[in-house]
């Protein structure tokens, strides 16, 4: 039976690919694999790598020697977000040009490429999580969206880690989006928004954070903040794409 099932199997990925010949998600190139970007869509994003912040994964500029664990200024001074961020690219018109329509028109199936890129921006973790939360959204957005896109984004992640994915140990509450907040507002909004409903799962975990884009941390920190409550030991975060601002 199970060489029977291995056969069918390869005999319906013959036929979806020849029906559904693998493209590029975003611009429709042929490409060898379901899923992946062409080499022109994939060169036109801007791939962060080193040098960068040892801790936040905050890009610093190519020609500077910083040493082999260099820390970005709101790291070296402790006020990171989480214990440890990366971030597979910056937050640009190329990849809001991408993340946009992932997040609020339904091209779902960007979570393929975003998901690698994000695994790969992870490459330098050092310690594995016990969960993976993909950030909640409250019940009226999600029923407004259909779905949740940093779970779309987490269910790869945690399958390659092998990693448990908690779905519904933190709870959101409505708030206004924060799209035009500053840092300050957006802090303010976010407090008390997050609520672990069960601490049981938390106690003694050490997790991951998932989400799409990370702009200021406001959404990590209040996060981390009754995570942390709860009894995590650690909070680590990964998104597809950062906002990234002159230091």
């Amino acid at each position: 039976m199970p060489l029977v099932s291995s056969a069918l199997l390869k005999v319906l990925n013959s036929c979806i690919d020849f029906l559904f010949p693998s493209a590029c998600p975003l611009c429709g190139t042929p490409v060898s694999t379901h899923g992946e970007l062409c080499a022109d869509c994939w060169t036109s994003f801007n791939w962060i790598s080193n040098p960068k912040c040892t801790k936040c994964g905050y890009p610093f500029p190519a020609n500077l020697d910083l040493g082999n664990r260099p820390l970005c200024p709101k790291c070296a001074s402790g006020n990171c977000a989480l214990d440890f961020i990366r971030a597979a690219c910056v937050y640009d018109d190329v990849s809001k040009a991408a993340m946009l329509p992932f997040k609020h028109s339904g091209r779902i199936k960007y979570f393929n490429f975003m998901s690698r890129a994000m695994m790969w921006a992870m490459r330098d973790m050092n310690d594995l999580p016990d969960v993976i939360i993909p950030v909640p959204l409250a019940w009226r957005r999600l029923c407004h969206r259909g779905y949740n896109q940093a779970t779309l984004l987490a269910r790869p992640i945690a399958k390659a880690m092998k990693v448990k994915i908690d779905l519904d140990s933190v709870h959101r509450i409505y708030r206004p989006d924060m799209g035009h907040k500053n840092a300050k507002q957006r802090a303010e909004n976010i407090r008390g928004v997050f609520k672990v409903v069960k601490p049981e799962r938390i106690k003694g975990k050490k997790i991951l954070l998932v989400d799409d884009v990370m702009t200021t941390g406001a959404t990590f920190s209040e996060l981390k903040r009754v995570l942390m409550k709860a009894g995590a030991v650690s909070v680590s975060g990964v998104v597809f794409c950062r906002v990234v601002k002159a230091i």
